[in-house]
């Protein structure tokens, strides 16, 4: 019997704890109606910066070539 209670009192407070942290979740408030909905217009005013122009072409080393295998600069120098 004290079990169970102890069980319930402890479910008790992990559900408040819960509740209570769910609560506190800005986009909860908002499914809840604690707060209202962001105005989507003032959103809507706001331009997106101007993405880069990555049409130049960058030298890309050759992919499969035999001196990208053996190639001494990728390895460390160890000397016996």
């Amino acid at each position: 019997m004290l079990n169970f209670f102890l069980g319930t009192v402890a479910g008790g407070l992990i559900a408040c704890v819960l509740t209570i942290v769910l609560a506190r979740q800005p986009e909860v408030q908002v499914r809840l109606g604690l707060k209202p909905a962001p105005v989507v217009a003032a959103l809507a005013t706001v331009r997106k910066p101007p993405e880069p122009d990555c049409t130049r072409s960058i030298d890309v080393p050759k992919v499969g070539t035999q001196d990208m295998l053996f190639n001494r600069q990728r390895f460390w120098s160890v000397a016996p």
